[in-house]
């Protein structure tokens, strides 16, 4: 799962969660950009209630700490680093998630997908996401 999208593929993500790297990304950088910690001290692993949960509940619950801070979304870019699968058939869906879970127009979302060319993390198999937003004062 990536960005709230299940892609099919023999390989499959491990962590406590659904471990959605795009949207764990999206959640450390809502919390990174008003100083509220991160996605660990919010949800810690170490807790039997965030077990598989869906990312996209816990990016529901980070928007609505920010919300709470008087804060909305201004805008969003994020990048996959992967060498497989092939993610461009799924980025506008993953795009149509961020937006409604961040309660914006999906063209505030801007979402890709790249690899490193058999370097980094992605070269050995791994996929990231790294994650910058904009957010401005309701």
């Amino acid at each position: 799962i990536l960005g709230g999208v299940e892609i099919p593929f023999e390989k499959g993500l491990e962590g406590h969660s659904d471990a959605d790297v795009v949207l764990h990304s999206v959640i450390d950088a809502l919390l990174g950009a008003l100083s509220l910690g991160d996605i660990g001290s919010h949800f810690p692993d170490t807790d039997p209630q965030y077990k598989n949960i869906d990312s996209r509940i816990l990016l529901q619950r980070t928007f609505s700490l920010v919300q709470a801070e008087g804060f909305t979304l201004n805008n969003l870019d994020c990048t996959i680093c992967a060498e497989k699968p092939k993610l461009k058939p799924y980025i506008e869906k993953m795009r149509d998630n961020l937006a409604n879970d961040l309660a914006c127009d999906i063209s505030q979302i801007s979402l890709k997908a790249t690899t490193e060319e058999g370097l980094g993390i992605s070269g050995s198999g791994g996929i990231s996401a790294t994650c910058i937003l904009l957010l401005k004062k309701q």
